[in-house]
Formats: structure tokens, sequence, C-alpha cells
């Protein structure tokens, strides 16, 4: 199936200022992150965002809390994000597709991509936009994640996917800011 933007949600996991320095090739993955919290707002996507423990790990880095829409935010202590409830009062937690991004892929995405799958959710990981602090972990989550049935997606799919058709007004304003 095909990411669709009218059925489909952004989650932003545990993207925070003590826990991403310490994950390998991090500036990439924060890159991604960004990336793809401004398209999803430009196409009016729904953005959600989780920070584990806060007082622990830092909130969230800067430059993704500057791109993030208001309330989009949830704090949790479960390392799955469905278990505190910290997506419920969120908008856009309700659509059937879950888009994910964020650290650690092999901890808190892990876990909490297997719950959305099994509370009948579609969900697609971004897998240029997770990270962990190795990238053993990172392709071992990749992998258990693939056998749980969730999609490996790149965040240029996602786009693409998102937009649907070229020639629009809007699929050259993406292409012109977002796919260089």
């Amino acid at each position: 199936m095909l990411i669709n933007a009218q059925q489909s949600a952004l989650l932003v996991i545990d993207v925070q200022e003590r826990l991403l320095p310490a994950i390998d090739d991090w500036q990439r993955t924060l890159d991604a992150v960004i990336w793809l919290v401004q398209v999803a707002r430009r196409l009016d996507v729904p953005v959600l965002a989780s920070e584990q423990y806060p007082k622990g790990l830092g909130h969230t880095h800067p430059d993704v809390l500057a791109v993030l829409p208001p309330g989009a935010m949830g704090e949790k202590l479960h390392f799955s994000c469905t278990p505190d409830a910290c997506l419920a009062p969120q908008a856009g937690s309700d659509r059937q597709q879950i888009v994910v991004c964020g650290t650690e892929a092999h901890v808190c995405v892990l876990q909490t991509v297997i719950d959305l799958k099994a509370s009948g959710k579609d969900v697609f990981v971004v897998a240029d936009a997770v990270g962990s602090r190795t990238a053993e972990n990172k392709a071992l989550a990749l992998e258990r994640m693939r056998q749980h049935g969730i999609e490996i997606v790149s965040r240029e799919m996602v786009a693409f996917e998102w937009l649907r058709v070229a020639g629009t007004p809007l699929f050259r304003e993406i292409s012109r800011e977002f796919l260089r």
C-alpha cells in the first residue's frame, strides 16, 4: 500500500538533546527528521512527537522544536508511545497510517511501531530518519520491524507518496525546496 497524505500522520519519537549526540550519524538523522516534519507540515499531514523522560534525557532538540506544530508533544515514561497515551490527545493520532522517525530505533521506535501495528495501524518507518547508538542496533531493529509487517521506507518515498502526482504547483514547490 502507498502512504496517503489524507490518511497518515508523522510521528517523531524522542529526538532529545542529551540522547542525540550518542546516536550513530546523529546529524544525518536530525536533518532527516527536520526535513520530514517540514514536508509533512507543508502538505497538511499532522505531526505528533514524543519525549522520553525529559527530566533525564532533556527536551526535544531545539531545531526539531522550531518546526513542530503547537501541541504536538506528548511526554512518556514507557519506551513505547502507546501505553502512556502520550499520542491520544494529539491531532492526527486517529489516522490509520503512521509514518515514524526518531530515536532510538531498537528501543522506543521499535516498541512503538510494534504496538501500533498490533493495534491495527499501518506503520511505515523511515530508515534514513531513525537512529540508534550503534549501526548494528539500528540494522537489527529494522530487520525485526520487517518481520512484524512494518514497512521500511525512505524519506523521499514518503514525500513522493504523499504528493502522488507531478506537475502541480504544490509538487513544484516541494520539489524546489526539498527534493533538490
